[in-house]
């Protein structure tokens, strides 16, 4: 492989000795063994950082965004896009978009932005991304994050801002085929902090990392 990519915790996952795959030019692991599955339903966290994402904001960006025929949500909110993916929305005129696996949407709004159209501007965004699935998932939450997550409702589909271990994170829950799973985004530089403290929590909790082969991508 020659990617032009790299994940935030690449380093990390790489003394695991995965199976990986490319996904948008990075590494991505697919597979850490056999029972990664299992690993997922306890208490499992995936390295989400390989999908495409793109962020915005200025005062035009909301009539902007919908004359690109993209629904936008309510403020603190996401929404789903028509091609896989999700739009967030960090604040009054604040945006970010990230891909599915077989969606676009943020790697085209990147390339419209390129052309600087009024009253918008680019916000690059390098983020560590992750996802946490499991049975175990709010006792974790709970050790990690001041936040009451168990007073969301996650059909309003709501966005966090908040601290996990002192690291400033973007947080929400979806939906999801095996149950409740929650995705979260922090600066790369505090990446592999975060997935390692993580991770030691997940162990103690019966799970641990997984790979992409063991959640489903909204």
């Amino acid at each position: 492989m020659n990617p032009l990519r790299k994940s935030p915790v690449h380093h990390v996952l790489a003394k695991q000795q995965p199976d990986w795959d490319l996904c948008n030019d990075m590494p991505t692991v697919l597979l850490f063994n056999h029972d990664d599955k299992e690993r997922s339903s306890i208490l499992g966290i995936a390295d989400l950082s390989c999908l495409w994402r793109h962020g915005l904001k200025g005062p035009r960006s909301v009539e902007w965004l919908e004359a690109q025929n993209i629904a936008v949500p309510a403020v603190n909110s996401w929404s789903t896009l028509v091609d896989g993916g999700l739009i967030a929305r960090l604040g009054q005129t604040e945006f970010m978009l990230e891909d599915g696996l077989a969606g676009n949407t943020a790697r085209r709004i990147q390339n419209l932005l390129a052309d600087r159209p009024d009253g918008i501007y680019p916000v690059l965004r390098q983020d560590a991304a992750f996802a946490l699935t499991g049975a175990a998932l709010q006792q974790l939450l709970r050790q990690t994050c001041s936040f009451n997550f168990m007073g969301l409702d996650v059909a309003t589909r709501p966005l966090v801002m908040t601290t996990m271990v002192g690291v400033p994170i973007t947080i929400l829950p979806q939906e999801s085929p095996d149950g409740v799973r929650y995705r979260l985004w922090c600066d790369g530089t505090y990446g592999e902090y975060l997935w390692c403290t993580l991770l030691e929590i997940a162990h103690e909790l019966g799970g641990g990392a997984v790979g992409l082969n063991s959640i489903s991508i909204i």
